[in-house]
């Protein structure tokens, strides 16, 4: 099933000492959900995959995001904000969301929603 939902997220090295001195780099990441359809989804189950600069990749999964499972109405947005911590001042992360619709008269349909990759990368490693 396809769904009309937009995902943008934007991103924020934290020059965190207590990571730096570990030798890593902490990021935030906001993400911004918007439902475009003209009925209800509700966000179930996250994928992540960070990947740092050397190739190394983590993958993250789990219930909901932040400790919810939000329902979403039709043209309206749920935020969110995270963390990722990686071992090099450049990396990307990409995932899905497992989501379903959750029309008020009929079955609800599973469908995933895609996240593009984006950059995680500090302002030294851009210049």
């Amino acid at each position: 099933m396809d769904y009309p939902v937009i995902i943008h997220v934007q991103t924020k090295y934290l020059n965190d000492p207590m990571t730096r001195e570990k030798g890593q780099f902490a990021f935030a990441y906001q993400v911004i959900i918007q439902n475009q359809g003209d009925i209800p989804i509700q966000l179930l189950y996250r994928h992540w995959l960070i990947t740092d600069g050397n190739g190394e990749v983590k993958e993250v999964h789990g219930e909901g995001v932040v400790g919810k499972q939000p329902v979403i109405a039709p043209n309206d947005f749920f935020s969110y904000t995270s963390g990722a911590v990686i071992d090099t001042q450049v990396g990307v992360m990409q995932g899905s969301y497992d989501m379903q619709t959750r029309p008020p008269n009929s079955e609800p349909e599973s469908f995933s929603a895609v996240i593009l990759p984006f950059r995680l990368a500090t302002p030294q490693s851009i210049n």
